[in-house]
């Protein structure tokens, strides 16, 4: 006997889970639905099965091909148009004129016993049985009465209370004669319980019903979504569940890796590869789809979580619905009956109140409050660059398939058979991402030269003085492992324009890039004799008189980072004494986390005092960056040494300009205006730094985080130059850094975030000019304005979060703070 399984519904009421998926697909613990019914077909004996399929029908067909991995011999009817329950196996009529066929919904679930009901068909010479089951609430399903032979007397479809007569319905599981196909239409929409049985039951055609005291579920709402998946964990049903039972309830499929100090409480049910860390907890009546990602400090229950998903840390699912491919990022909250449907990301701290329903494809922006369901318009306006480049999570926003379209983004924006540069840090996710990176550039006529793990100054160096048109770099976000930064050059060297940022952001989100022809697909090479080039025109740019013969002794760490391959050629050809830390790569560690980076700070901080150095300098994993310890073993914080290398350089110029970012401390312009040195204020992104250390007469430029311009040198931000730069001052001064840092006013600056929606961003601002009065105000970036006898605050909105950051800074600690509280309240109200 052959099955027929219907497939073809839309699942309307399930959406958004069935907003790009059929519901026959839709996952009970880890299986479609469709799965579990092929299962029991086969343990029945049912080898040749005809699936009807309508909506997104492709989508079926492929998962299940031709049956071979469930075991059964598997073909498809294709409905044009949805022709009804009837008119979708009579449109299936030509594969079963030969013997009776049984035909069952393919999304709901049960274990029916099959065989009992075909025995029961035969033993009554029935035309049509029809598959009963008792339920409590029958309003939404077919009521049918039956004498107590079996025989059906009467059907009545979805009645109201006033209309039932009995609590046995019709679970839509049908065997069947094949003359019964005559009675229906064809190419029409026709249905069995409404259109068929009727006609047959007027003409006394022998119709039965088989009581079935077996579970049965219609899985049409959130809510028997949610049971179907509890019932098959708790054992109400007999359904395959994948994996291995380690403890009683506690499945866990092939590959899934659960560290000892997650908490699962049973019944839940783990799937294939998917990762729970230390400190997660998932209660009773989840599942936990394949490759899904759960970090520390998660909290799941009753919930319902997709394949390839990320629950970030300290996130709480409560009795909701996420679909695949989804992002939930950290602190984020889903509260009961919530349904997030597939591709969405939940940036962090955003709360999804119970019930509230968001489609495919959108973003509810950071620290949202969501109460109303997001059918059309995301809660989030993210733009792909931050002040990073494109930063996110490895494999989870960041991957090989984004990675190849940014490329292509950017190639499209440069002529064919152009030429940049790739380069990355110590990582293999930046090694792998890269090698992504370079196919797509060669599959749109762009050459790469690939200097492979260098110090991005080194990148930045041989950007700039070859005749390139840009670069790209991969680095691991500082102080975060788990996440990656793709920065993009032009060809100074230097950080994309806003503009040029724009227009990649343009072509990425359209999708139109360019694909080269066969014969232009470009090459890829290494260069040579990079680090030469760079150190050879690094000691011939910056003064190092005075060097050899100060006697001088530092301490380096490189902290495992790309300087190691740069610091042994340029020290030897110096010629001062140097001890080096972590001089190797470190690939477990790319990047130190906070606690790391102090560690790392106080062990060189020993060394530098027991040496009796000069000083130390800590270089970030990719040498751009500087981090210093002065002569007494004391840690120098970026904004001192901003202030000190200040001091230095324009005590010896004594003229010039130098440039700084609005964020500095205004300490920095008594220390300009000490030494007859004028500065220039920049907007904070790196490009407008860039540009305004390409001026003539600049002599000094730093961003305040650890980050120095050697003008001389380059126009680009480098903590090898700069490292370089400071021995030679150092040597010819005759003070120490830490008598500088003695000389130099104290600076009382404070930074604070507040979260804004993107949709308050603007208010805010304009809400903070109204407030200013007649305050002066600086627009150079964000909105700053002047208090004459406490000192200034700066408000400036981030571009690529949904926050607002304030620095305030006072003539002493207490003005500072009461600036800060002041205006932070102020961006606090306006964005609410």
């Amino acid at each position: 006997m052959k099955a027929v399984v219907m497939a073809g519904g839309e699942g309307t009421r399930l959406r958004p889970m069935t907003a790009n998926q059929p519901k026959p697909l839709l996952p009970v613990a880890n299986r479609p639905i469709m799965e579990h019914v092929l299962r029991l077909l086969k343990k029945h004996g049912f080898d040749e099965t005809v699936v009807t399929v309508q909506f997104l029908a492709a989508l079926v067909r492929n998962y299940f091909g031709d049956g071979e991995d469930v075991g059964m011999s598997l073909e498809y009817a294709t409905e044009e148009m949805p022709l009804g329950t009837a008119g979708s196996v009579k449109n299936a009529e030509d594969a079963l004129r030969d013997d009776a066929f049984l035909v069952i919904s393919g999304d709901a679930l049960t274990d029916m016993d099959l065989s009992e009901m075909v025995r029961f068909h035969q033993d009554n010479g029935a035309l049509v049985t029809v598959g009963l089951t008792r339920v409590p609430d029958p309003l939404e399903f077919g009521i049918v009465i039956a004498d107590d032979d079996g025989r059906i007397q009467r059907f009545l479809e979805k009645p109201t209370w006033g209309q039932v007569f009995s609590d046995t319905v019709n679970t839509g599981v049908y065997i069947m004669e094949p003359e019964v196909l005559a009675e229906v239409s064809p190419k029409e929409s026709v249905d069995w319980s409404h259109d068929v049985f009727p006609k047959l039951l007027a003409r006394g055609a022998p119709l039965f019903g088989y009581v079935s005291d077996r579970y049965w579920e219609d899985v049409g709402t959130l809510e028997s979504y949610l049971k179907a998946q509890a019932d098959v964990l708790s054992g109400k049903v007999i359904a395959g569940i994948a994996g291995f039972e380690v403890s009683p309830g506690v499945w866990i499929a092939e590959g899934a890796d659960v560290d000892p100090d997650a908490l699962l409480t049973g019944p839940v049910c783990i799937g294939d590869y998917a990762k729970i860390e230390a400190g997660a907890h998932i209660r009773e009546y989840s599942v936990i789809g394949a490759n899904v990602v759960v970090k520390e400090g998660a909290f799941i229950h009753r919930a319902v979580v997709h394949n390839n998903v990320f629950v970030g840390q300290g996130t709480t699912l409560r009795g909701c619905v996420v679909g695949k491919n989804t992002d939930v990022m950290r602190l984020a909250r889903i509260e009961e009956s919530a349904v997030i449907g597939d591709e969405c990301v939940i940036e962090p701290e955003a709360y999804i109140s119970a019930g509230v329903k968001v489609y495919p494809f959108k973003t509810i922006e950071a620290g949202a409050v969501v109460n109303t369901s997001v059918i059309f318009e995301s809660r989030g306006q993210r733009t792909l660059f931050g002040q990073r480049g494109v930063s996110g999570l490895i494999n989870v926003e960041v991957t090989p398939e984004l990675a190849v379209r940014l490329a292509s983004a950017y190639a499209t924006m440069l002529k064919k058979g152009s030429t940049v540069t790739t380069s990355r840090d110590v990582s293999r996710a930046a090694r792998t991402l890269k090698r992504a990176v370079q196919a797509a550039l060669n599959a749109s006529a762009i050459n790469v030269v690939d200097l492979e793990a260098l110090p991005l100054p080194v990148a930045r160096f041989e950007t700039a003085r070859g005749d390139y048109s840009g670069g790209i770099a991969l680095r691991t976000t500082p102080g975060d492992t788990q996440s990656i930064d793709i920065i993009f050059l032009d060809e100074r060297g230097a950080e994309l324009s806003l503009a040029a940022q724009r227009r990649i952001e343009r072509v990425f989100s359209r999708q139109e890039f360019r694909r080269a022809f066969p014969g232009e697909i470009a090459e890829l090479s290494y260069p040579p004799r990079v680090v030469e080039w760079y150190t050879h025109e690094l000691l011939r740019c910056v003064d190092l008189n005075g060097l050899r013969g100060a006697g001088l002794k530092v301490v380096a760490d490189c902290a495992g980072g790309t300087a190691s391959l740069v610091l042994p050629t340029l020290l030897g050809r110096i010629g001062v004494e140097v001890h080096t830390l972590n001089n190797r790569l470190d690939e477990v560690t790319p990047t130190p986390t906070v606690a790391q980076q102090r560690a790392g700070m106080q062990r060189l901080a020993e060394v530098v005092s027991s040496s009796r150095a000069a000083f130390g300098v800590r270089f970030d994993p990719v040498g751009e960056r500087i981090h210093l310890v002065d002569e007494k073993g004391a840690l120098v914080s970026d904004e001192r040494a901003l202030l000190v290398v200040l001091d230095l350089v324009a005590a010896e110029r004594r003229h010039g300009r130098v440039a700084l970012p609005v964020t500095t401390t205004r300490v920095a312009e008594q220390v300009c205006k000490f030494h007859g040195v004028q500065v220039d204020w920049t907007p904070t992104s790196m490009d407008a730094l860039t540009t305004a250390a390409a001026r003539e007469d600049v002599i000094f430029a730093a961003d305040g985080r650890g980050g120095f311009v050697v003008p001389e040198f380059g126009r680009t931000v480098d903590g090898i130059a700069a490292f370089v730069r400071l021995l030679g001052l150092v040597a010819r001064t005759r003070l120490t850094l830490s008598q500088i840092d003695a000389r130099i006013p104290p600076a009382h600056l404070l930074r604070r975030s507040v979260p804004t929606p993107w949709a308050a961003k603007g208010s805010v601002m304009r809400t903070v000019v109204e407030a200013a009065g007649d305050s002066p105000v600086d627009t150079t970036d964000g909105v700053r304005l002047v208090d004459p006898d406490r000192g200034w605050v700066l408000v400036l909105p981030d571009p690529a979060d949904a926050v607002t950051h304030l620095w305030a800074e006072g003539n002493d600690a207490d003005s500072a703070q009461a600036l800060l509280d002041q205006w932070a309240a102020v961006v606090e109200q306006a964005g609410q």
